[in-house]
This record gives structure tokens, sequence and C-alpha cells, in this order.
């Protein structure tokens, strides 16, 4: 059984037990979480395609950590005019396992 959830503007294939690293949520560690925008369903062949979403439909996970993700480095740079900015990121991330999908 396999859901396709909408969170943080992305789209996410999960399973039971599977670890998502996803957008930063509001919530504490060891809270649990709810996703409502289910997309899709699928169980034992049958599947369900939402409208844009799936009535009833629900995944809970569990938060596990916060953190954030690898540094990248912005580079802008213009030629022959001497331009030049750098300047580094670091996206924050909440990773979920997920508990449980109900349809």
């Amino acid at each position: 059984m396999y859901a396709i959830i909408q969170t943080g503007g992305k789209q996410y294939r999960v399973e039971k037990d599977s670890v998502l690293f996803i957008e930063k949520l509001n919530a504490q560690e060891g809270d649990t979480v709810t996703f409502d925008q289910v997309l899709l369903v699928n169980k034992d062949d049958e599947t369900k395609v939402g409208a844009p979403v799936v009535e009833g439909a629900k995944v809970i996970g569990k938060v596990v950590k916060h953190g954030k993700g690898k540094k990248i480095t912005v580079f802008k740079y213009k030629p022959k005019k001497n331009y030049k900015r750098k300047k580094g990121h670091r996206q924050p991330f909440t990773k979920v396992v997920i508990e449980s999908i109900e349809a």
C-alpha cells in the first residue's frame, strides 16, 4: 500500500515506515502530523485517484527531528562589469517517519 501526498509545494510517494525529508513543519520532535492532501492511494492493485484529493484519506507521520541540509553556494557573476556576489544557503527540513495510511 502506498500513497502520494502533497506538502510544502512538493509531492511525495510514501509507504508505511518510510522516511521523508520535507520542508520544515511547525511541530515539535516526537509530535504526530497528519497529511490531509492525499492525491492518490494504491491498495491491493486498487487505485483511488483524487480530484484533486482523495476524500477521507489521510497519512499519519511522526516528526523525528529538524535540521538543515547541505550548504549550497549561490554565485552571481556578470562578465566585464566587475560584479560578483557569493552567498551560501542551508535549507531547513523536517525528518518524518510515516506510521500509517488511512484510506
